[in-house]
């Protein structure tokens, strides 16, 4: 076989690896479009939850597998962009999109002085500390109850108003929800594909690969890794706001472990450092905590199963898994 005939062959393979691609990426936004249409409530709410849990599993990606560390604080950050939207909401008026923007940027101003002292911790220090700021954030929830209420929490957090000028509308029916957290996810999905492929992305990987080596490339290490610490508590902020206004209530509960678990577990079942299994294992993940609520008594028990399964198991998440479906949808090699 020459050289010729070999790299013609690998162009092929490409071009049939891409063409897959681009008609499934097809196939899955009809289905996303079309869905409302042949799905009950229940089945659309459950995506829903899936799309607001996405975006601070895209936050805890870019800590996990762009830059190797691993965090679970996200549950924190999520709660409080929740508490920022609703009560932005409720004491201002203000849209749901300028909540939705306030409470990301609030959640990264809150976690930038948090990440100073936390990023300078070793691997396991800095794992308990991130997990102290959950217990934290809980606590300041259920405490300061001139601001939050308390163990009461808040309800009544208005529902999405969009529009702009004298006739603006209101989101209230699932549908509605759906298609409006579907164009959300899908804008964040490409600020984040935008962000990981860029060259600071490609500093992340370095970091995450060989930090002592990235220095010395004169990569500033340890402010990237605040940099995206504060990014990641962004998203998690973000999705927060998405929660806040899609139960239109928020209490204590929304910084209990289980959401800092379910973050992690669909960043892990999926895939850390792949953005197509974060995306499905937000999908796959979010159903099986649906199907848990049956037990509530027994979630967190099946919930750390699943996490020594997804260990010895999938190791590397669902990503192979992903991989390898589309490899055979693009026909065998020759």
């Amino acid at each position: 076989m020459t050289a010729n005939s070999t790299s013609l062959q690998a162009t092929d393979a490409r071009i049939a690896s891409r063409t897959t691609s681009r008609l499934l990426g097809l196939v899955i936004l009809v289905a996303l479009l079309g869905a409302p249409f042949v799905l009950d409530n229940y089945y659309l709410h459950a995506v829903i939850i899936s799309m607001i849990f996405l975006l601070p599993a895209h936050g805890l990606n870019l800590i996990v597998g762009y830059m190797g560390m691993l965090s679970l604080a996200q549950g924190a950050f999520f709660g409080i962009g929740s508490y920022v939207s609703a009560l932005a909401a409720m004491h201002f008026g203000t849209p749901f999109y300028v909540n939705f923007i306030l409470a990301g940027v609030v959640t990264g101003l809150i976690a930038l002085p948090l990440g100073i002292p936390a990023l300078r911790l070793r691997t396991y220090s800095f794992v308990m500390c991130t997990l102290g700021l959950v217990v934290i954030g809980e606590a300041v929830a259920k405490n300061w109850v001139g601001l939050t209420r308390g163990d009461m929490g808040l309800s009544g957090v208005p529902q999405p108003v969009l529009g702009f000028g004298a006739h603006p509308f209101t989101v209230t029916t699932i549908t509605g929800y759906y298609y409006l957290y579907l164009a959300i996810a899908v804008l964040m999905t490409g600020l984040f594909y935008a962000l990981v492929t860029s060259p600071a992305g490609r500093s992340m990987i370095a970091i995450r690969d060989n930090e002592i080596q990235a220095e010395a490339l004169g990569i500033p290490t340890w402010n990237y890794k605040l940099v995206v610490f504060t990014i990641s508590a962004a998203f998690a902020g973000f999705g927060g706001s998405l929660y806040a206004h899609y139960l239109t209530t928020v209490s204590p509960l929304t910084f209990q472990m289980f959401y800092s678990t379910t973050i992690l577990i669909i960043v892990l079942g999926g895939g850390a450092g792949s953005i197509r299994g974060v995306v499905v294992g937000s999908v796959v993940f979010v159903a099986v905590s649906e199907a848990l609520r049956i037990s509530p008594e027994y979630r967190m028990v099946m919930y750390g199963l699943v996490l020594l399964l997804l260990v010895f198991w999938l190791p590397n998440g669902l990503t192979p898994l992903i991989d390898r479906g589309l490899a055979m949808l693009s026909g065998p090699r020759k």
